[in-house]
């Protein structure tokens, strides 16, 4: 359901797009045109935007941030690998329904869906399941008809892998817990590293002055007594 908009005309559309003007609502169909960025010229009335079917790798800062009636996003079935920071600043108001599923995404930066109000799809990404992506996920509103198919392709515990990660995480796992943990093995192990490197110098420097001072008292030793005194005639 979209809500009502002052009457703004379609004044341009982006080569290979095609848009139309529903009931005062501008609609942008980019789908299937061989994208590979997102175009720049966008009419600044856009309400839907399909750019499904493309092959974006990238969302950029800034992409959408003069689209202020945007309310449905379909990026699904591109190549989008990363999701800069402030990929959607300008939109989260008003942007309803986001789809970014059937991409090869596996992170994104915990601030880039901040305060996005819309209905997100996740799914079928090769997702890696740990800190970070809880985090996110912890703040969205997933769609509840795809959460099922956010799954971990990979994980910092390998046996996740594979399964749903809302099903891990309803489980009680914790990654950043996880994290906080190996990240305090590693620096205990550092710290032992050090510790054995410092003892084997000290026992080093102890049996090296040992045998200086074994060296040095032998030659005392072989020096001439001077305790006979010789009394003349």
């Amino acid at each position: 359901v979209f809500t009502v908009k002052p009457e703004i005309a379609v004044t341009s559309c982006p080569a290979s797009c095609h848009c139309i003007d529903k009931n005062g609502l501008t609609v942008v169909q980019c789908m299937s045109c061989n994208l590979e960025t997102i175009p720049p010229d966008l009419p600044r009335d856009t309400v839907v935007l399909l750019l499904a079917a493309n092959h974006i790798t990238h969302i950029p800062n800034h992409a959408f941030r003069e689209l202020h009636y945007l309310q449905e996003l379909d990026l699904s079935y591109n190549d989008i690998e990363t999701v800069d920071v402030g990929a959607f600043q300008g939109v989260s108001n008003s942007l309803l329904l986001l789809d970014l599923s059937n991409n090869h995404i596996q992170s994104v930066p915990k601030e880039a869906f901040a305060r996005l109000r819309a209905k997100i799809s996740l799914s079928n990404n090769p997702w890696h399941c740990e800190c970070t992506l809880q985090e996110v996920l912890r703040e969205l509103h997933l769609d509840p008809e795809t959460v099922n198919e956010v799954i971990c392709h990979t994980a910092v515990q390998e046996e996740y892998a594979g399964k749903p990660v809302i099903q891990v995480l309803d489980s009680g796992i914790n990654f950043c817990n996880f994290h906080h943990k190996t990240t305090d093995v590693a620096m205990f192990v550092t710290m032992f590293g050090w510790f054995t490197m410092v003892i084997a110098y000290v026992i080093y420097y102890v049996r090296h002055n040992q045998e200086d001072a074994r060296r040095h008292l032998e030659y005392l030793k072989s020096l001439p007594s001077n305790s006979q005194i010789i009394v003349g005639p």
